[in-house]
């Protein structure tokens, strides 16, 4: 597909917690799919009629790449007796995206990738779900 200039800024020109959420978007779907990312995203982006911006493709590409890491940093800070496959897939998108911008994105504060979840989460979850996602990333933030 070719993409003008004024294309990639009007995509990348919204917040970073849109972006944020546009990520989460694409992980949760990568839960239901084998689809590869690109795809996804063109799909996804078609569906909403809306770009996706490149942080958001980034993220969801990283959750990706680094799932098997991502996945046993959560499930060690998992309390006894829960595995990750406990976890609803709302909350287990969050936790992926979140603990892959705690381990792999040196520019963004743990504490500013915890809030975004739980604001995220407080939207798309049950709010057992926020204290769960704050108590899990909180255990993966003393961790690092």
């Amino acid at each position: 597909m070719c993409e003008t200039n004024n294309t990639s800024q009007n995509r990348n020109d919204i917040s970073r917690y849109k972006m944020r959420e546009q990520a989460f978007f694409l992980c949760f779907e990568m839960l239901f799919s084998d689809t590869d990312i690109d795809e996804l995203a063109d799909n996804a982006g078609d569906a909403r009629d809306e770009f996706l911006s490149d942080y958001a493709l980034e993220c969801a590409k990283g959750v990706h790449e680094h799932q098997d890491e991502i996945d046993a940093k959560i499930s060690e800070n998992l309390k006894s007796g829960w595995k990750i496959s406990r976890i609803s897939k709302v909350s287990l998108a969050l936790l992926r995206l979140a603990v892959y911008e705690m381990l792999y994105r040196d520019d963004i504060p743990l504490s500013v990738s915890i809030n975004e979840a739980v604001e995220l989460s407080k939207k798309y979850t049950v709010k057992d779900d926020t204290s769960f996602i704050n108590g899990v990333l909180g255990s993966v933030a003393k961790s690092l």
